[in-house]
């Protein structure tokens, strides 16, 4: 026990230094002074959006905000991602009181179009495109279509905001909308290219990199402040990926199983608590989850741990309750949260079985609570005396035996049972079987 108490004490150290270790990473920025004159900032917007990326951005136009920025240019490089975490990044963009520019490096798809389409202008780079902004669920499928009239409307009103002709941002997320001229006939979702984006009026021009675009822009005399993600904005956007989330939440509870069938604490239980504070950590970064959800999370491993060792079953189940509880406070989409759960649920009853059938309950922490000790005959415990030597012993049955009584065989009275027979009072008789306390009985025929 005194190893498993250790195990909860350093973990629970463990989280305590990796959230101190989160909150000493400062903003980490590059400035470019090209003379005296404006502020400009530059905001990378790559690879998938996500809740990690909605925190950097978040934390990137504060600072331009707090620094009286001229102007932010938000350099789009993504295919898309999370819906929701698009929505939260349009909110921070309309809310801005600076002049922002979206710079599309590569491409802006999906929810990058949506942020795109949220900011003042729009530059693009010759061959990149935007659009192709359908709603799709995880497992690859169309979205209800609840779930894609609200990011329509979500779109169209993007484009009003910024005086955009909301029918082509309608198109990039409704195949309904029939445009062949743009390549985009019914059944197909509208994605523009430099070209045809500077047509529709969504983009203001075409430049070839930064320096063109700060030109185009009249900031070519401007400090430029270039923001990069901090080492633990990255990681936290890695962490909080859909994909990443029930392969942690996976590895966690395996880990814990398979530890629960190995003698001591060990490299399991190590990788099990591992990916749980990975799991918080990135959700802590990226502003999904806060203190509170990681103090549930201390209790209910409390309460397990006692559980083990002090076996109830009440505190047991408020133990997990408290980390499945936890687990839903550090997340913005309980459908997704609750799929992970189940997905690591059914993983650690796969390996729970195998380990059952392969290990059995003879080692781990099932030792200790599970009796194995027996009193057997070979150690020198007996149930009760088993006196072989009275068989063939002849004796007379003292009352009726109905088919039970009493008989004597040498002044020893004792207990029987007949065969099945009845055997009346004063009648020879002999001990043919004994079976523990049990004397069986026969008549004897003269």
């Amino acid at each position: 026990m005194k190893k498993y108490v250790s195990a909860l004490l350093v973990s629970i150290s463990i989280i305590a230094a990796v959230f101190s270790f989160t909150c000493s990473f400062q903003t980490e920025v590059h400035a470019e002074d090209n003379g005296e004159g404006e502020l400009v900032y530059v905001i990378p917007i790559e690879n998938e959006v996500e809740r990690g990326l909605e925190a950097f951005i978040r934390r990137t136009t504060t600072e331009a905000t707090e620094n009286n920025a001229d102007h932010i240019i938000f350099e789009i490089n993504t295919p898309g991602g999370r819906v929701d975490a698009a929505e939260y990044i349009g909110e921070i963009l309309q809310d801005l009181e600076i002049e922002t520019t979206s710079f599309i490096t590569v491409k802006a798809l999906s929810a990058g179009s949506y942020i795109a389409l949220n900011t003042d202008n729009i530059y693009m780079k010759p061959q990149t495109s935007m659009g192709a902004s359908g709603v799709i669920n995880s497992d690859g499928t169309a979205a209800d279509k609840k779930a894609q009239s609200a990011w329509v409307a979500s779109m169209r009103g993007a484009a009003s905001s910024k005086d955009r002709d909301p029918l082509y941002a309608e198109a990039m997320a409704n195949a309904e909308i029939d445009l062949p001229e743009y390549g985009a006939p019914e059944g197909d979702f509208l994605t523009l290219d430099a070209n045809n984006a500077v047509e529709v009026e969504y983009a203001q021009g075409i430049v070839s990199h930064r320096t063109e675009l700060l030109s185009t822009l009249s900031l070519s005399d401007a400090e430029i402040i270039k923001t990069e993600p901090t080492p633990a904005e990255d990681l936290a956007r890695f962490l909080t990926n859909p994909i990443v989330v029930p392969i942690l939440l996976s590895l966690a509870s395996i880990g814990l199983i398979v530890e629960l069938y190995s003698p001591g604490f060990g490299i399991p239980g190590s990788i099990g608590i591992a990916s749980l504070i990975l799991y918080f950590y990135g959700h802590i970064v990226a502003g999904l989850a806060g203190y509170e959800a990681i103090v549930l999370l201390i209790l209910g491993i409390v309460l397990i741990v006692i559980e083990i060792f002090a076996p109830g079953g009440i505190l047991g189940f408020i133990g997990i309750g408290a980390i499945v509880a936890s687990l839903f406070m550090s997340t913005d989409n309980p459908g997704h949260m609750a799929m992970s759960i189940a997905i690591a649920l059914i993983a650690s009853i796969i390996v729970a079985v195998i380990l059952f059938k392969t290990i059995g309950l003879e080692k781990g922490v099932f030792r200790h609570v599970i009796l194995k000790d027996s009193t057997t005959t070979e150690q020198g415990y007996v149930s009760s005396v088993n006196r072989l030597e009275l068989i063939g012993q002849e004796g007379i049955s003292v009352t009726p035996l109905r088919p039970s009584g009493t008989a004597e065989f040498a002044d020893e009275r004792l207990d029987v049972v007949s065969e099945g027979a009845f055997i009346d009072v004063d009648t020879p008789i002999k001990i043919i079987k004994v079976e523990g306390s049990r004397l069986v009985v026969r008549k004897i025929t003269r």
